[in-house]
């Protein structure tokens, strides 16, 4: 079972986030091969609009983003951590998820699950967990949760060993959704509806996204 971690923080492990991150990981089983991509480490350029990976299937930026890519496409579930900045994710986050169009246009992740991990410093932590949710399930993959609190100090929180606890339950949560192939039918009406977007969306652009179309032909044949 192979797991990709990505972190948004631009302190890295070494912040609130990674803090809580931490205790997720010590909860997946130990047979799991984790691959940390912290982005304050690297190189992921704002999207410029181009189209290039819609008509080619690769981003034509020059950056880390498609390792990030590859590895999400070869794992079997992943977690996305970020701290709360003015009620969203990091700029770090979002210029990866701004990136992501393939992933999203043909729903590349279906049959993977992901986590949420998430800090604040005064609270709000739902907006921010629901939102990362929501861009889980619109890469075809589905969401077994999340963890998120405000901080108490620097690396510590409220009530934290049940924090921690909550926290290393969603790393065991993540690897028996994979094991089991859980299904999460709350998430199914939004997922459904997304693809059928999806398939207007790529039948639209045929004629231009023609590397999203080819995918939705091979995958998404029904």
């Amino acid at each position: 079972m192979k797991i990709t971690v990505i972190i948004g923080s631009p302190r890295g492990m070494k912040g609130n986030t990674g803090r809580l991150l931490e205790e997720v990981l010590l909860g997946l089983n130990n047979s799991v091969e984790t691959e940390l991509f912290d982005l304050s480490k690297l190189k992921v350029l704002p999207c410029n609009g181009c189209d290039y990976c819609h008509r080619t299937g690769a981003c034509y930026l020059k950056d880390d983003y498609e390792a990030i890519k590859a590895s999400l496409l070869d794992c079997d579930g992943f977690i996305l951590a970020s701290p709360n900045y003015i009620f969203s994710v990091t700029a770090q986050l979002k210029a990866l998820f701004d990136r992501s169009g393939n992933l999203i246009h043909c729903l590349m992740l279906e049959g993977k699950y992901g986590a949420v991990v998430e800090t604040s410093g005064g609270g709000e932590d739902d907006i921010v967990i629901d939102y990362v949710g929501r861009f889980i399930n619109s890469t075809g993959a589905q969401s077994v949760g999340g963890i998120g609190s405000p901080i108490a100090g620097e690396r510590t929180f409220p009530r934290e060993e049940l924090l921690f606890q909550q926290a290393r339950q969603l790393g065991q949560n993540l690897c028996l959704s994979i094991l089991n192939q859980q299904e999460f039918p709350d998430q199914a009406e939004y997922r459904s509806a997304f693809k059928a977007r999806m398939k207007n969306l790529i039948e639209y652009r045929k004629e231009t996204w023609t590397a999203e179309k080819n995918y939705w032909l091979e995958h998404h044949a029904d």
